[in-house]
């Protein structure tokens, strides 16, 4: 009803012209556009460009991070940490306040940079993927075993020939992963190229553009069906990559403990710290700007940006915060039913509900939203009860990161000892003692950690409700955009740092209680 329901729907209104007929000259009228084909054109591009970067310096990150003997990692890891707290516009602009025309370099040197455009939707772009690609990465480099390096060694193949003969090939799959997941955000994702695309029009934006400015939901349809296949190719594709990187690891394994090599590290160690200063910058920046009374020609200290006077005010943050819990409470709800139930399932019926589960990662987020618009904004239908209010804000944001909240459920379910549940229910507990004595004290880390996680992308999500937010309901991330593109750049970096500090007291809070449930005692005692 959620998803399969509104992707039908966008589907068929792709198959509809303006004049009522059904057929496909909306596919036909691709090729007489050029706008069209110049954005498919220019987003193939930037995508591919994006992929080549992210996946390079991510692999030299996580290199250093998971087989070197560098110092300061924690400071590196909290910097890949700062691009997950925001939407992903503040990377863009954090670049225009440093690279801009009125940015702080032109200001301090008189440099004239033009950062919109390509060259700085690759930069945003690159910024925003890089910390999901060393996450790839470092797991892929933790799936090898010291044994093979240690034969290597003991045969006298030097560091490179065991750089080159061990560890690419045993990363082959992580990287082709890596490589796909950036692939598939950069192609979707519009908060970037909507501050910083400039003229450089991408698929993401001309979905925007057709439906947001034209009105022309057909086209706007057919757009966004173009940019769902290679998504969908994309995510299968990364799919295959990952069970073969990780399906094929041994529990027994040895891990690699990375030994000293000072010439290395002094490398490795420079390039982490360069990147990770990059970042801090971008970020930190933003949190400057929203301190000064008029960037950037008057940077003395105010916190009048922090008096949010235009439009609602902070009205949408706090309706970020409703939707947030909202998405949060009813998505772990329904993923610990869907795992519980699913768990006790075989055969083809098992194999249905984990493909419907996971195809969600596969939609992007404006596509899915746009599909809500024409399944909800139906006033004959009993659905139409739920357009334009918070609550179906909330669901779309559960069904954008469906996939991975289920994934990391579903894992965790696993984790729960059948044994036990049968031992349960042998004492005679009915099914409230199984899940209270047997599941639930197996899966609290995992509920918490799902829980937080879908608050904290539903917070910063941008394209999933770019077209459901209405006047009387918004949400913050919406609302930087629009202060961005009214001029208010200062009272934007305001909103936006709101958002980094909620998320980052989420984060914080979900590592303080994931530390307190593994200091309890483990269920065996208490059953």
């Amino acid at each position: 009803l959620f998803f399969g329901y509104p992707l039908l729907t966008i589907a068929w209104q792709s198959l509809l012209a303006r004049d009522g007929t059904v057929g496909f000259a909306n596919y036909a009228a691709i090729l007489t556009t050029p706008g069209l084909v110049t954005a498919t054109a220019n987003s193939l591009a930037v995508a591919a460009d994006t992929t080549l970067v992210s996946v390079v310096v991510g692999f030299v990150l996580a290199y250093a991070l998971e087989r070197s003997a560098v110092r300061a990692k924690n400071l590196v890891r909290a910097a890949l940490v700062l691009p997950l707290l925001a939407p992903s516009l503040v990377q863009a602009l954090g670049l225009l306040f440093i690279l801009g025309r009125n940015g702080l370099v032109h200001k301090w040197t008189g440099w004239d940079i033009d950062i919109y455009g390509f060259w700085g939707l690759l930069i945003a772009n690159v910024l925003y993927a890089l910390p999901q690609a060393v996450m790839i990465l470092q797991a892929a480099l933790r799936n090898a075993d010291s044994r093979y390096y240690d034969a290597a060694e003991v045969m006298g193949a030097s560091s490179l020939r065991q750089f080159l003969d061990i560890t690419l090939p045993n990363t082959k799959f992580g990287l082709l992963s890596a490589a796909f997941v950036v692939f598939v955000i950069t192609i979707t994702d519009f908060g970037n190229a909507i501050v910083i695309g400039g003229n450089y029009r991408v698929l993401a934006t001309e979905i925007y553009s057709q439906v947001s400015g034209q009105m022309d939901f057909g086209m706007g349809s057919v757009v966004g069906m173009l940019l769902l296949l290679p998504s969908l190719v994309s995510i299968y594709i990364e799919r295959v990559a990952a069970q073969r990187q990780f399906g094929a690891s041994s529990e027994n394994l040895i891990p690699v403990t990375p030994a000293r090599m000072p010439l290395r590290d002094t490398l490795l160690g420079g390039a982490c710290l360069l990147v990770a200063a990059t970042i801090a910058a971008v970020v930190a920046v933003v949190v400057f700007a929203s301190f000064v009374k008029l960037w950037p020609y008057n940077l003395s200290f105010t916190l009048k940006n922090y008096n949010v006077d235009t439009s609602d005010g902070y009205a949408s943050l706090w309706t970020s915060l409703k939707i947030s819990l909202v998405a949060a409470t009813l998505g772990v709800a329904l993923l610990f039913l869907l795992t519980f139930g699913a768990r006790r399932l075989s055969g083809g019926a098992a194999k249905a509900v984990y493909l419907l589960a996971v195809l969600p990662v596969g939609v992007p987020g404006l596509v899915l939203g746009l599909s809500y618009i024409f399944a909800f904004n139906v006033p004959n239908s009993p659905l139409y009860i739920l357009y334009g209010s918070a609550i179906l804000i909330a669901i779309c944001n559960f069904y954008h990161y469906h996939t991975q909240g289920f994934l990391t459920m579903m894992t965790g379910m696993r984790s729960v000892p059948a044994a036990l549940e049968e031992a349960v229910s042998c004492f005679g507990g009915n099914l409230r003692c199984v899940l209270r004595d047997a599941v639930l004290p197996f899966m609290a880390p995992t509920v918490l950690s799902v829980f937080f996680f879908l608050f904290m992308r539903s917070m910063v999500t941008l394209s999933a409700v770019i077209f459901l937010v209405t006047p009387t309901v918004n949400v913050a991330s919406v609302a930087v955009m629009r202060l961005d593109q009214a001029g208010f750049v200062s009272q934007a970096a305001a909103f936006s740092t709101w958002i980094m500090l909620i998320v980052g007291g989420a984060l914080l809070a979900m590592r303080l209680l994931l530390s307190r449930v593994g200091r309890r005692p483990g269920p065996a005692g208490r059953t």
